[in-house]
């Protein structure tokens, strides 16, 4: 898995800048389809996958160097002694590739950027749910593409009906040294991972209606597929709830029934339940009905500090005086 990560991620976005800076097409028509289509993939890629591991910051350099692939050709040759069209079998040939590169560029692009508009549902105000730190959205958005929850949306799939209300869920990552979600690129220690045990607070005023804190945290990626919250806050904000899932064992700090305001502490991020690492997983869903799973309910989209988040955005957490850090 961390092998194919850093092959789609790091290698071939290096070996496309390096066709497009070494390999230039001869013809003018050519070179603008290679640039155009080497730079429509580089940010369908940069808004599709999950930056945690290489680093946020990864897809500014892979943009950064094709721009200096671009700018060097157009000072090296420009438009002097290129002809308008390839004129030899290799020329179309890399043309073609650039066409398709550009059509899947444009495709999931696209796609991704969809996913950045609210879905069709009611959207619930929340302020932000951390305490210091700095973090990044891993699953988020209104489509699959960008975010994994939304299958169980899926009405056929009768395993995914006890889960429904989690739909339009986020998940966190943590940012540490270097924008990067650990030490090392996949240890087994959640302890090694940024996000573990950093504090949580109620994100709005309401009632504790469920609160669990006694699940183990579990080596990476070891989970638990029964009890998939884990250790859990769930809190009722007027006709809403939150759910804040995988929280550390032992750090739960509400019970049920508890009355708490924005900004209580709740507990601290773990590895607990259905979690392949440290993360946390946030939701806002309709009460579920009376003798129903507590997840299988109506799904509501979230807003944190006024903001709708998808895949790939940052958020900085609020420092002790409740402001960001």
């Amino acid at each position: 898995m961390i092998l194919m990560i850093f092959a789609v991620q790091v290698a071939l976005p290096l070996i496309l800048i390096a066709w497009l800076g070494f390999l230039p097409a001869s013809s003018l028509f050519g070179f603008v389809l290679q640039a155009a289509g080497a730079g429509a993939f580089l940010f369908a890629l940069a808004r599709v996958a999950q930056w945690g591991g290489p680093g946020w910051w990864m897809p500014w350099c892979h943009g950064g160097l094709w721009l200096l692939a671009v700018l060097v050709w157009l000072l090296r040759r420009g438009y002097a002694g290129a002809s308008l069209f390839p004129e030899t079998l290799p020329g179309w040939l890399g043309l073609s590739l650039s066409v398709a590169l550009l059509g899947l560029g444009i495709w999931y692009g696209a796609k991704a950027v969809a996913g950045q508009r609210p879905p069709p549902v009611d959207i619930v105000d929340i302020a932000n749910p951390f305490g210091p730190g700095r973090y990044l959205v891993g699953h988020g958005g209104s489509n699959r593409l960008v975010n994994g929850h939304l299958k169980t949306l899926d009405p056929s799939v009768e395993r995914f009906r006890p889960w429904r209300g989690q739909s339009y869920a986020v998940d966190f990552f943590g940012l540490g040294p270097w924008g990067l979600r650990a030490r090392g690129l996949h240890p087994a220690d959640p302890v090694a991972y940024a996000i573990f045990g950093a504090e949580l607070r109620a994100p709005c005023d309401g009632t504790v209606v469920a609160a669990e804190g006694d699940m183990p945290d579990f080596k990476v990626p070891e989970n638990d597929q029964v009890n998939r919250l884990g250790n859990h806050v769930i809190l009722r904000c007027g006709d809403a709830e939150i759910v804040l899932a995988h929280m550390r064992q032992g750090s739960v700090s509400v019970a049920p029934g508890e009355v708490v305001k924005a900004g209580d502490r709740l507990g601290e991020v773990g590895n607990s339940g259905a979690s392949t690492e440290p993360h946390l997983h946030i939701h806002a869903q309709r009460p579920a009905p009376e003798g129903a799973p507590p997840l299988a309910s109506e799904p509501l989209a979230l807003r944190i500090d006024g903001r709708f988040l998808v895949r790939g955005d940052r958020l900085s957490g609020q420092g002790g005086s409740g402001q960001p850090s």
